[in-house]
This record gives C-alpha cells, structure tokens and sequence, in this order.
C-alpha cells in the first residue's frame, strides 16, 4: 500500500485527469446539442429542407445580405452581381476538379433549363483552368454562365456571410439580394427545387 506521501501526488493527478475528462465530454455533448438544435430547426431563422441538415432555408428577416463581387466570366466577358438585382440567383461554387460537382452538374443543368423564366443561374469555378472549366460546362449541358476564381476571392467574400464549407456549395439569393437558401455539399434536385419553390413565390421574398 502506498504510503501517504506516495499518495497524495498520485490522488492529485488522477484528480486531474477526471476534471480534464469531465471538460473534454461536457464540450463533445454542448456541440451535439447545438448541431441537433440547429439541424432540427432549433434556430428560428433556419430550417431544413427534407430532414437534411446541408439544406437549409432562411426565414424571411434572418436571410444575410450576398456580398457584390465582380469578375471576368470563363468566356471573357465582365460580369457585375449587382446587375443581378431584382431576380432570383441560384449561386453554385463548383470546379471541374472536384467529384460532387460531377455528381449535382447534370442536376443544375436540369433545373436551370427548368427555372429558366424565373431564375438565373451564374456558377463560380474556384481553383481551377479555363480549359478544364469550359470541358466541364460543355460535357454537362451547363449554359449559363460562370466566373472565373482561381484563388477563391469570391468564395471568401461569401465566407463571410454563410458558412462555405467547401465545395460544392449552392445558394439561392432573392431578389433583394438576400441569401434565403444553401445547400451544403453535392445539390440534389428535391432539396433545390423546395428551396426555389419557397423562393420565386412573393412569400418568399424578404
């Protein structure tokens, strides 16, 4: 048996290492809880679109304000988001390297061509080449046009403002200029068609 100077320092590290343990689980359980909370609605101003967590609507009054960005389209021309205004934009942040975006092409391609009178699509290739970049377009049928961003500038404008958590990420800005929908990761056509749905009505407008 350890004498009583042998275990002290020894009941004072295990002390130790129980409070530590106790931090450690206290923070795992509060992030469960704020991701369940979020994921589940908890935050008034977002839902989610079909039980999915990556897409997400935002309530009318809780939508934030899509930064103005400029910049020069695959093909050449000069492309301001502020001639935008007044429509809705399906804003999708994709680069031909990049495998989801493969996935969700054929699918933006879809709706696109299917929200044509009351939508407009514009992508944002990040980190990538212009020959890559126009394959891609060409391979899926994607016609509307895309900026180029090679260093992600645009991207990080956005970061600001919605949590971009890679790529592919898509959002739907009304037509105040307001983001009101995103989703997270490859778009799937339920999730992108609910979120227009909300969008294009005059309710959804903020």
């Amino acid at each position: 048996m350890l004498s009583p100077a042998l275990r002290a320092p020894w009941l004072r590290a295990r002390r130790r290492t129980l409070v530590l343990a106790a931090a450690v689980l206290t923070g795992v359980l509060l992030a469960v809880v704020l991701v369940a909370g979020w994921a589940g609605g908890g935050n008034s101003g977002v839902t989610d679109v079909g039980g999915n967590a990556s897409a997400i609507i935002y309530a009318a009054g809780h939508r934030p304000l899509a930064p103005e960005f400029t910049g020069t389209t695959l093909t050449g021309s000069k492309l301001s988001f502020s001639s935008y205004r007044g429509q809705v934009v399906v804003l999708n942040f994709w680069g031909s390297w990049c495998d989801p975006c493969r996935e969700e092409a054929p699918t933006l391609a879809v709706v696109a061509q299917q929200y044509q009178s009351a939508v407009t699509f514009l992508g944002v290739d990040e980190r990538d080449t212009t020959a890559s970049a126009e394959a891609f377009t060409r391979n899926f049928g994607i016609t509307y046009p895309s900026l180029n961003d090679p260093s992600q500038e645009i991207a990080l404008d956005f970061t600001a403002v919605v949590p971009l958590e890679g790529t592919p990420t898509t959002l739907v800005i009304d037509r105040t200029g307001h983001i009101a929908g995103a989703v997270f990761g490859t778009a799937t056509y339920p999730e992108l068609t609910a979120i227009l749905a909300k969008v294009t009505t005059k309710a959804g407008a903020r």
